[in-house]
């Protein structure tokens, strides 16, 4: 019996998370106006923005291959993981992508994937952990995310809010820096100060941070939904998501406290919590999906195992740190 997916649903989900990416967005550009404005009026108003611009359009795109190599990553031949690298092509045919993106394997024991790139040159990086741990099926729903991602220009988003977002920390310096200049006159009573602006200075940059995780939890949800346009399979991503969220806690942790929670608040999150996450998927099927998604894999009967990773690859037993030039964790 094939997945039925609520459609109606998804497009719900879908037209809200458009929504809210975009009144996220106009309030980062919002606050930045307003700072300009506080600090020189219409005219700083309009170069602050135009200057943001520039700014983002100037900012040196890494190459996805930099970004890689800081992981330690390198790539998978279609040879060694021939079903994964025939999921990838066919997610990417269904998003209309140039070509699929490549394919690359990070010697780590964390569950994790990513994507790097545009969609003219994307990379999904998937860890040795994760393609150990997730059969057939949940890798088609990892993968899809990340595809989704690419197929949404979802770097590209995530890249203006981070320029936005410094560049209100730039212009509260600034502000800041004109207020403690003029301190003493302050003091003498030869200026005056309006302190609602002072508290807007002080306080904008933490708000547009707020609004740039906000936005990250969004777009990861967008994430999944379209993971689910991709595959038809709901059930697939979601499996995938409690399994890495059993993984990721520690075993002792899970044996001594089994009821511990996340300790940063909501807000703090670039993620969704996954119990939601797994909810809203779980939402948009209405009977269990029994049939793998994707048409090649039909008949395929290892799908609901790990596909066997080449003998070259061996375990990685050694436990996840921090790199000291990178500062990357894995």
């Amino acid at each position: 019996m094939k997945t039925r997916m609520r459609t109606d649903l998804l497009l719900r989900h879908k037209l809200l998370n458009w929504l809210q990416s975009l009144l996220m967005l106009a309030g980062m550009g919002g606050l930045l106006a307003l700072l300009g404005w506080l600090l020189g009026g219409t005219t700083l108003m309009v170069w602050t923005l135009l200057l943001t611009l520039v700014l983002f359009l100037l900012t040196p795109r890494f190459s996805a291959r930099l970004i890689l190599r800081l992981y330690g990553a390198r790539p998978l031949a279609p040879q060694e993981l021939p079903r994964l690298h025939a999921v990838l092509a066919e997610l990417s045919r269904r998003a209309e992508l140039p070509r699929p993106p490549a394919l690359y394997y990070v010697p780590s024991a964390i569950l994790n994937a990513f994507a790097v790139g545009r969609r003219e040159d994307a990379a999904v990086a998937v860890t040795d952990g994760l393609l150990r741990h997730l059969d057939l099926r949940e890798l088609t729903g990892v993968l899809a995310h990340e595809v989704s991602h690419i197929r949404h220009n979802d770097m590209w988003v995530m890249g203006l809010a981070d320029v936005m977002s410094r560049t209100a920390s730039l212009l509260s310096l600034f502000g800041q820096l004109l207020l403690f200049v003029n301190l003493p006159l302050l003091l003498l009573g030869q200026a005056y100060v309006s302190w609602l602006a002072v508290l807007i200075l002080l306080f904008a940059p933490t708000v547009v941070a707020l609004l740039q995780l906000a936005l990250s939890r969004t777009r990861e949800f967008d994430a999944d939904l379209g993971a689910v346009q991709l595959t038809g399979d709901p059930e697939g991503l979601a499996s995938a998501l409690a399994k890495l969220e059993r993984h990721q806690r520690h075993w002792l942790a899970r044996v001594l406290l089994p009821g511990r929670r996340e300790p940063e608040p909501s807000l703090l999150r670039t993620h969704p919590a996954t119990e939601e996450r797994i909810a809203r998927l779980r939402e948009l099927s209405t009977s269990p999906p029994r049939t793998p998604p994707l048409p090649a894999l039909l008949d395929d009967p290892y799908f609901l195992f790990p596909e066997a990773l080449p003998d070259h690859l061996p375990v990685i037993a050694r436990r996840p740190r921090r790199r000291r030039m990178s500062g990357l964790w894995y």
